[in-house]
Protein backbone atom coordinates (compact mmCIF):
# COMPACT_ATOMS: atom_id res chain seq x y z
CA UNK A 1 0.00 0.00 0.00
CA UNK A 2 1.37 3.31 -0.94
CA UNK A 3 2.34 6.12 1.56
CA UNK A 4 1.59 9.79 2.00
CA UNK A 5 3.84 12.51 2.35
CA UNK A 6 2.70 15.12 5.37
CA UNK A 7 1.80 17.52 2.35
CA UNK A 8 -1.31 14.71 0.47
CA UNK A 9 -4.12 16.91 1.89
CA UNK A 10 -2.63 19.87 0.25
CA UNK A 11 -1.84 18.37 -3.14
CA UNK A 12 -5.51 17.52 -2.97
CA UNK A 13 -6.82 20.64 -1.78
CA UNK A 14 -5.00 22.54 -4.79
CA UNK A 15 -6.57 19.65 -7.29
CA UNK A 16 -3.61 17.72 -7.94
CA UNK A 17 -4.02 14.25 -10.30
CA UNK A 18 -2.32 11.65 -7.53
CA UNK A 19 -0.63 8.79 -9.15
CA UNK A 20 1.15 6.32 -7.08
CA UNK A 21 5.23 6.37 -7.64
CA UNK A 22 8.43 4.95 -5.78
CA UNK A 23 5.46 3.28 -3.02
CA UNK A 24 3.93 6.85 -2.39
CA UNK A 25 0.86 8.57 -3.55
CA UNK A 26 2.15 12.01 -5.29
CA UNK A 27 0.66 14.44 -7.86
CA UNK A 28 1.55 14.04 -11.66
CA UNK A 29 0.02 17.66 -11.91
CA UNK A 30 -2.42 20.15 -11.15
CA UNK A 31 -5.08 21.74 -12.71
CA UNK A 32 -2.70 23.82 -14.88
CA UNK A 33 -0.99 20.90 -16.49
CA UNK A 34 2.64 19.68 -16.92
CA UNK A 35 3.31 22.34 -19.93
CA UNK A 36 1.79 25.37 -17.42
CA UNK A 37 4.23 23.90 -15.04
CA UNK A 38 7.66 23.60 -16.70
CA UNK A 39 7.41 27.22 -18.17
CA UNK A 40 6.73 28.18 -14.54
CA UNK A 41 10.05 26.94 -13.60
CA UNK A 42 11.98 28.14 -16.50
CA UNK A 43 10.75 31.48 -16.02
CA UNK A 44 9.53 32.23 -12.70
CA UNK A 45 8.65 29.62 -9.63
CA UNK A 46 7.75 26.06 -9.53
CA UNK A 47 6.96 24.55 -6.02
CA UNK A 48 7.68 20.63 -5.45
CA UNK A 49 6.78 17.96 -2.82
CA UNK A 50 9.91 15.83 -3.16
CA UNK A 51 9.44 13.91 0.40
CA UNK A 52 9.68 10.45 -0.80
CA UNK A 53 13.11 11.06 -1.49
CA UNK A 54 14.93 8.97 1.11
CA UNK A 55 17.29 10.61 3.97
CA UNK A 56 19.95 8.48 5.51
CA UNK A 57 22.26 9.71 8.37
CA UNK A 58 25.83 8.14 8.20
CA UNK A 59 26.89 8.97 12.20
CA UNK A 60 30.11 8.38 14.19
CA UNK A 61 34.03 8.48 14.39
CA UNK A 62 34.50 6.02 11.25
CA UNK A 63 31.31 7.90 8.88
CA UNK A 64 33.56 9.41 6.54
CA UNK A 65 35.77 6.85 6.22
CA UNK A 66 32.70 4.23 5.08
CA UNK A 67 31.27 7.06 2.68
CA UNK A 68 34.68 7.03 0.87
CA UNK A 69 34.35 3.10 1.07
CA UNK A 70 31.23 3.04 -0.43
CA UNK A 71 30.75 6.26 -3.22
CA UNK A 72 32.88 6.88 -5.99
CA UNK A 73 33.41 10.33 -5.10
CA UNK A 74 35.99 11.77 -2.43
CA UNK A 75 34.99 13.44 0.87
CA UNK A 76 37.73 13.61 2.94
CA UNK A 77 37.96 17.56 1.55
CA UNK A 78 34.33 18.60 2.43
CA UNK A 79 33.75 21.89 4.39
CA UNK A 80 30.81 21.93 6.48
CA UNK A 81 27.41 22.94 4.49
CA UNK A 82 29.21 21.24 1.40
CA UNK A 83 26.71 18.86 -0.64
CA UNK A 84 28.76 16.23 -3.42
CA UNK A 85 27.08 14.46 -6.05
CA UNK A 86 27.93 10.70 -6.04
CA UNK A 87 27.12 7.44 -7.41
CA UNK A 88 27.13 4.06 -5.34
CA UNK A 89 28.53 1.51 -7.23
CA UNK A 90 28.15 -2.77 -6.63
CA UNK A 91 31.44 -4.98 -7.03
CA UNK A 92 30.41 -5.35 -10.50
CA UNK A 93 30.78 -1.62 -11.58
CA UNK A 94 27.18 -0.98 -11.87
CA UNK A 95 25.45 1.37 -10.52
CA UNK A 96 23.65 0.51 -7.16
CA UNK A 97 22.26 4.54 -7.02
CA UNK A 98 23.15 8.25 -7.52
CA UNK A 99 23.03 10.26 -4.47
CA UNK A 100 23.98 13.55 -2.45
CA UNK A 101 25.93 13.79 0.61
CA UNK A 102 25.72 16.80 2.93
CA UNK A 103 28.72 17.15 5.47
CA UNK A 104 27.14 18.52 8.63
CA UNK A 105 30.31 18.07 10.77
CA UNK A 106 33.25 15.32 10.59
CA UNK A 107 30.99 12.56 12.46
CA UNK A 108 27.81 13.39 10.64
CA UNK A 109 26.76 13.37 7.53
CA UNK A 110 23.00 13.48 5.50
CA UNK A 111 22.58 11.07 2.75
CA UNK A 112 19.70 11.53 -0.11
CA UNK A 113 18.93 8.95 -2.37
CA UNK A 114 16.61 8.34 -4.46
CA UNK A 115 12.84 7.33 -3.89
CA UNK A 116 12.12 4.38 -5.55
CA UNK A 117 15.69 2.91 -4.11
CA UNK A 118 15.56 3.88 -0.47
CA UNK A 119 15.16 0.61 0.80
CA UNK A 120 17.71 -0.94 -1.10
CA UNK A 121 19.99 1.33 -0.69
CA UNK A 122 19.59 1.76 3.38
CA UNK A 123 20.12 -2.32 3.37
CA UNK A 124 23.32 -2.00 1.01
CA UNK A 125 25.06 0.70 3.20
CA UNK A 126 24.08 -1.40 6.52
CA UNK A 127 25.59 -4.85 4.63
CA UNK A 128 29.02 -2.66 4.22
CA UNK A 129 29.25 -0.30 7.09
CA UNK A 130 32.23 -0.96 9.02
CA UNK A 131 33.76 0.59 12.25
CA UNK A 132 32.16 3.24 14.62
CA UNK A 133 29.85 4.17 12.22
CA UNK A 134 25.99 4.06 12.61
CA UNK A 135 23.72 4.35 9.59
CA UNK A 136 20.15 5.37 10.50
CA UNK A 137 16.98 5.78 7.59
CA UNK A 138 15.25 8.89 8.59
CA UNK A 139 13.28 9.61 6.11
CA UNK A 140 9.78 9.77 7.49
CA UNK A 141 11.32 12.49 10.11
CA UNK A 142 11.54 15.11 7.20
CA UNK A 143 9.66 16.57 4.59
CA UNK A 144 11.20 17.85 1.76
CA UNK A 145 10.60 21.09 -0.69
CA UNK A 146 11.95 21.99 -3.77
CA UNK A 147 11.46 25.78 -4.98
CA UNK A 148 13.04 26.40 -8.51
CA UNK A 149 13.16 28.86 -10.48
CA UNK A 150 14.46 32.17 -11.41
CA UNK A 151 12.24 33.94 -8.89
CA UNK A 152 12.85 31.68 -5.93
CA UNK A 153 15.54 33.99 -4.11
CA UNK A 154 12.69 36.74 -3.90
CA UNK A 155 10.42 34.56 -2.77
CA UNK A 156 12.33 33.15 0.14
CA UNK A 157 13.86 36.54 0.94
CA UNK A 158 9.92 38.10 0.95
CA UNK A 159 9.31 35.95 4.13
CA UNK A 160 10.40 37.47 7.72
CA UNK A 161 12.50 34.64 9.93
CA UNK A 162 14.96 34.01 7.89
CA UNK A 163 18.20 32.24 8.90
CA UNK A 164 21.46 32.74 6.35
CA UNK A 165 20.84 31.34 2.54
CA UNK A 166 23.25 29.51 0.76
CA UNK A 167 25.57 31.18 -2.06
CA UNK A 168 26.74 28.73 -3.90
CA UNK A 169 25.34 25.89 -5.82
CA UNK A 170 25.92 22.68 -3.77
CA UNK A 171 26.32 24.36 -0.99
CA UNK A 172 23.79 23.93 2.34
CA UNK A 173 23.12 26.33 5.35
CA UNK A 174 22.61 22.94 7.92
CA UNK A 175 21.24 25.13 11.01
CA UNK A 176 19.10 27.75 8.67
CA UNK A 177 15.40 28.97 9.14
CA UNK A 178 12.69 30.10 6.66
CA UNK A 179 9.67 31.88 7.67
CA UNK A 180 10.78 31.09 11.16
CA UNK A 181 10.62 27.13 10.26
CA UNK A 182 13.75 25.27 11.08
CA UNK A 183 15.17 24.00 8.02
CA UNK A 184 18.17 22.86 5.83
CA UNK A 185 18.56 24.89 3.10
CA UNK A 186 20.36 23.64 -0.07
CA UNK A 187 21.23 25.15 -3.11
CA UNK A 188 20.44 22.19 -5.25
CA UNK A 189 17.57 20.95 -7.64
CA UNK A 190 16.63 18.58 -10.76
CA UNK A 191 15.26 21.22 -12.83
CA UNK A 192 18.54 22.95 -14.75
CA UNK A 193 17.49 26.04 -12.30
CA UNK A 194 18.54 27.96 -9.96
CA UNK A 195 16.53 27.52 -6.30
CA UNK A 196 16.64 25.89 -3.18
CA UNK A 197 15.70 21.95 -1.38
CA UNK A 198 14.38 22.94 2.05
CA UNK A 199 14.23 19.48 4.34
CA UNK A 200 12.15 20.27 7.47
CA UNK A 201 10.92 18.10 10.43
CA UNK A 202 7.84 16.68 8.78
CA UNK A 203 5.54 18.21 11.22
CA UNK A 204 6.25 21.76 9.55
CA UNK A 205 6.13 20.68 6.17
CA UNK A 206 2.40 21.96 5.55
CA UNK A 207 3.14 25.57 7.68
CA UNK A 208 6.46 25.96 4.64
CA UNK A 209 4.56 24.58 2.09
CA UNK A 210 1.56 27.20 2.74
CA UNK A 211 4.19 29.89 3.54
CA UNK A 212 5.87 30.19 0.71
CA UNK A 213 2.82 29.52 -1.81
CA UNK A 214 1.40 32.48 -0.29
CA UNK A 215 4.57 34.52 -0.53
CA UNK A 216 5.20 33.29 -4.18
CA UNK A 217 1.97 34.44 -5.86
CA UNK A 218 2.96 37.78 -7.10
CA UNK A 219 5.63 36.17 -8.53
CA UNK A 220 4.03 33.71 -11.15
CA UNK A 221 5.07 30.35 -8.21
CA UNK A 222 2.78 27.89 -8.94
CA UNK A 223 2.87 24.07 -7.38
CA UNK A 224 4.26 21.23 -9.50
CA UNK A 225 3.86 17.68 -10.02
CA UNK A 226 6.27 14.83 -11.04
CA UNK A 227 5.19 15.13 -14.84
CA UNK A 228 7.11 18.82 -15.01
CA UNK A 229 9.66 17.51 -12.67
CA UNK A 230 11.11 14.48 -15.35
CA UNK A 231 10.37 16.85 -18.31
CA UNK A 232 12.61 19.55 -16.72
CA UNK A 233 15.18 16.87 -15.58
CA UNK A 234 15.23 15.75 -19.06
CA UNK A 235 15.39 18.59 -20.66
CA UNK A 236 18.26 19.80 -18.48
CA UNK A 237 20.02 16.46 -19.70
CA UNK A 238 20.52 15.00 -15.80
CA UNK A 239 20.06 11.05 -15.35
CA UNK A 240 17.26 9.07 -13.71
CA UNK A 241 18.15 6.14 -11.98
CA UNK A 242 16.34 3.15 -13.67
CA UNK A 243 16.85 5.02 -17.23
CA UNK A 244 20.04 6.37 -17.59
CA UNK A 245 21.61 4.02 -15.03
CA UNK A 246 21.18 1.30 -12.90
CA UNK A 247 22.85 -2.08 -11.52
CA UNK A 248 24.22 -3.14 -14.81
CA UNK A 249 25.17 0.29 -16.52
CA UNK A 250 28.65 1.88 -14.80
CA UNK A 251 28.37 5.39 -14.13
CA UNK A 252 31.53 6.22 -16.34
CA UNK A 253 29.60 4.12 -19.67
CA UNK A 254 26.61 7.32 -18.37
CA UNK A 255 28.79 10.56 -18.77
CA UNK A 256 29.57 10.62 -14.80
CA UNK A 257 33.18 10.57 -14.82
CA UNK A 258 33.39 13.39 -13.26
CA UNK A 259 31.61 11.93 -9.55
CA UNK A 260 34.49 8.76 -10.06
CA UNK A 261 37.59 9.15 -8.26
CA UNK A 262 39.60 6.39 -9.44
CA UNK A 263 42.28 8.25 -7.70
CA UNK A 264 41.50 7.34 -4.69
CA UNK A 265 42.93 4.35 -2.49
CA UNK A 266 39.48 1.92 -2.85
CA UNK A 267 35.85 2.20 -3.35
CA UNK A 268 33.65 -0.74 -3.61
CA UNK A 269 33.32 -0.96 -7.47
CA UNK A 270 36.61 0.54 -8.15
CA UNK A 271 38.59 -3.19 -8.98
CA UNK A 272 35.59 -3.86 -11.35
CA UNK A 273 35.63 -0.64 -13.05
CA UNK A 274 39.27 -1.04 -13.47
CA UNK A 275 38.39 -4.49 -15.67
CA UNK A 276 36.14 -2.91 -17.69
CA UNK A 277 38.44 -0.82 -19.41
CA UNK A 278 37.84 2.33 -21.23
CA UNK A 279 33.72 2.32 -21.68
CA UNK A 280 31.82 0.24 -24.58
CA UNK A 281 28.86 2.45 -24.58
CA UNK A 282 28.48 6.23 -24.07
CA UNK A 283 25.11 8.56 -22.95
CA UNK A 284 24.06 11.01 -26.02
CA UNK A 285 21.48 13.40 -26.99
CA UNK A 286 19.15 12.99 -29.35
CA UNK A 287 17.43 16.10 -31.52
CA UNK A 288 14.48 14.62 -33.29
CA UNK A 289 14.77 16.31 -37.14
CA UNK A 290 11.92 13.75 -38.57
CA UNK A 291 8.47 13.81 -37.00
CA UNK A 292 7.76 11.91 -33.89
CA UNK A 293 7.90 12.12 -30.68
CA UNK A 294 10.93 9.61 -28.89
CA UNK A 295 10.46 7.81 -25.95
CA UNK A 296 12.45 5.46 -23.12
CA UNK A 297 13.57 1.74 -24.52
CA UNK A 298 13.07 2.65 -28.15
CA UNK A 299 16.19 0.95 -30.85
CA UNK A 300 18.55 3.06 -32.11
CA UNK A 301 20.34 2.54 -35.52
CA UNK A 302 22.71 4.03 -37.39
CA UNK A 303 23.49 2.89 -41.18
CA UNK A 304 21.05 0.15 -40.73
CA UNK A 305 22.91 -1.30 -37.88
CA UNK A 306 21.76 -1.23 -34.37
CA UNK A 307 23.83 0.80 -31.85
CA UNK A 308 21.58 1.34 -29.05
CA UNK A 309 18.64 2.34 -27.41
CA UNK A 310 17.12 5.34 -25.72
CA UNK A 311 16.51 5.50 -22.05
CA UNK A 312 14.41 8.84 -21.98
CA UNK A 313 12.80 11.05 -24.39
CA UNK A 314 9.90 13.53 -24.59
CA UNK A 315 8.63 17.06 -26.15
CA UNK A 316 10.13 19.37 -23.97
CA UNK A 317 7.98 22.74 -23.82
CA UNK A 318 10.64 25.45 -23.46
CA UNK A 319 12.98 24.24 -25.97
CA UNK A 320 9.77 23.66 -28.49
CA UNK A 321 11.08 20.33 -29.46
CA UNK A 322 11.49 16.76 -28.54
CA UNK A 323 14.48 15.15 -27.35
CA UNK A 324 15.47 11.83 -25.81
CA UNK A 325 18.83 10.66 -24.29
CA UNK A 326 20.23 7.21 -25.25
CA UNK A 327 22.73 4.69 -24.48
CA UNK A 328 25.08 3.80 -27.27
CA UNK A 329 27.70 2.10 -28.60
CA UNK A 330 31.13 4.35 -27.93
CA UNK A 331 32.61 4.33 -31.02
CA UNK A 332 29.48 3.74 -33.27
CA UNK A 333 28.62 7.55 -33.72
CA UNK A 334 29.35 10.72 -32.25
CA UNK A 335 27.85 14.91 -32.36
CA UNK A 336 26.10 15.54 -35.90
CA UNK A 337 25.64 12.18 -36.59
CA UNK A 338 22.12 10.99 -38.31
CA UNK A 339 20.41 7.72 -36.68
CA UNK A 340 17.21 6.03 -36.71
CA UNK A 341 14.71 5.40 -33.46
CA UNK A 342 12.37 2.85 -34.00
CA UNK A 343 9.02 3.94 -32.25
CA UNK A 344 6.29 1.62 -32.60
CA UNK A 345 7.58 0.22 -35.53
CA UNK A 346 7.91 3.70 -37.04
CA UNK A 347 11.51 5.07 -38.41
CA UNK A 348 11.99 8.72 -37.03
CA UNK A 349 15.24 10.15 -38.06
CA UNK A 350 17.21 12.51 -35.31
CA UNK A 351 20.74 13.71 -35.00
CA UNK A 352 23.01 13.15 -32.03
CA UNK A 353 23.37 16.27 -30.12
CA UNK A 354 25.82 17.90 -26.99
CA UNK A 355 24.03 17.66 -23.99
CA UNK A 356 22.97 19.68 -22.04
CA UNK A 357 19.62 20.14 -23.83
CA UNK A 358 19.06 23.12 -22.06
CA UNK A 359 21.64 25.41 -19.71
CA UNK A 360 20.02 28.51 -18.12
CA UNK A 361 21.64 32.01 -18.93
Amino acid sequence: MEKKTPLYEEHVALGGKIVPFAGYLLPVQYGTGVIKEHMAVRTACGMFDVSHMGEVLFTGEDALKNLNRMLTNRFDNMERGQARYSVMCNEKGGCVDDLIVYKENDTRYLVVVNAANKNKDVQWMQAHVTGNCEVKDVSDAYVQIALQGPKAEEIVRKLDGNGPLPEKYYTAEMDSAVGGVKAIVSKTGYTGEDGYEFYVAAEDGVKLWRMLLEAGKDFGLIPCGLGARDTLRLEAAMPLYGHEMDDEISPLETGLKFVVKMDKEDFIGKEALERRGTPKIKRVGLQVTGRGIIREHETVTKDGKEIGHTTSGTHCPYLNKPVAMALIDAESAGTGDRVIVNVRGRDVEAEIVPLPFYKKG
